[in-house]
């Protein structure tokens, strides 16, 4: 059996549709939509977060941001100005925090044309009012939101392409007042936060290691190498993907070409209590980054399947 832990939700866009699922400790397998919403006419969602009660829905276009209730009626609405007419190279991303009651908005406005740097925006997520802004300084094409799993802290990760990653975390206090923090480096990529918060792990952006890092200083509390892995440096690197499989296990992606230029991928497993390299899995994906663990022994892939060796779903699949 899996442990019991809180329902997580996610979303997935098809069909013009925002799909939300939930996954609890009895769903396995393949994972029906518990709701779908319908973006407003026009609307091209970029990226959208839903809390577990489906209460509402939140999702982001390249201009503006959106919250939808569950009846598919719109809440509220905040649109980036000024309109933006670039389409492609800018993704705007969104989170709702831990108790759902602000949403965390990521503005790529210097790559959508808009002038400055980007923007960190957090609103109430029931009026839609402006509750705190960052000028990131930052020349992002999207950047990734991870919320952490106790203190309800927000991870930013901004991905400037071929200049780096920079990392930023935002808090909440007892007042309301929202403090922003930049962590001081701007090679490393954050790929996931331990199930139980006390840790996150980073990638390099040149994708020579992994690192884990004790939360919320960031300090590190040890890297491994391609090297650590058995691989050669010049012919493998670390994939920016893998995660927290368990509160205990983390997966490290690392992959290269073949001699006839065939691209290949290997899921490494690492005892983060000790750092030591124990094992592999082998997932039959066909992109590393399709693998998304979920720290609980489970993880998901594809549309969205929900595997877990411990019950049988995947049996070709060892956990350690």
């Amino acid at each position: 059996m899996l442990p019991a832990r809180p329902l997580k939700a996610i979303t997935r866009h098809r069909d013009g549709r925002i799909h939300a699922y939930v996954i609890d400790s009895e769903a396995l397998g393949t994972l029906e939509p518990a709701a779908v919403f319908r973006p407003l006419d026009g609307d091209e969602v970029v990226a959208s977060a839903v809390r577990p009660e489906l209460e509402r829905v939140v999702y982001t276009t390249l201009n503006r941001v959106v919250c939808l209730t569950r009846a598919g009626d719109p809440l509220w609405a905040s649109d980036f100005e000024p309109h933006s007419d670039v389409r492609h190279g800018h993704r705007p991303g969104c989170a709702l925090s831990l108790d759902g009651r602000t949403a965390w908005v990521y503005r790529p406005d210097a790559m959508a044309g808009r002038g400055g740097g980007d923007q960190w925006v957090v609103y109430d997520a029931d009026s839609g009012a402006v509750l705190a802004r960052r000028e990131l300084e930052t020349v992002g094409h999207g950047a990734g939101h991870h919320v952490h799993p106790v203190d309800g802290s927000v991870y930013l990760d901004v991905g400037e392409g071929q200049d780096g990653s920079v990392v930023f975390r935002g808090t909440t206090g007892a007042d309301g007042e929202v403090e922003f923090t930049a962590y001081p480096w701007g090679d490393r990529c954050l790929i996931d936060l331990a199930p139980a918060g006390e840790q996150f792990m980073t990638v390099d952006h040149g994708q020579e290691d992994v690192a884990f890092h004790r939360h919320p200083d960031g300090e590190v509390l040890f890297t491994l190498p391609v090297e650590a892995f058995g691989y050669d440096p010049e012919e493998t690197f670390v994939e920016w993907g893998g995660g927290y499989l368990t509160p205990d296990t983390a997966v490290v992606v690392l992959g290269g070409e073949t001699r006839d230029e065939e691209e290949w991928f290997r899921y490494h497993l690492v005892d983060v209590r000790t750092g030591t390299v124990t094992g592999e899995i082998a997932v039959e994906v066909t992109s590393p980054y399709e693998l998304v663990p979920l720290g609980d022994g489970s993880w998901l892939t594809g549309g969205p399947v929900r595997c877990s060796p411990a019950t049988g779903t995947d049996p070709a699949v060892p956990l350690p």
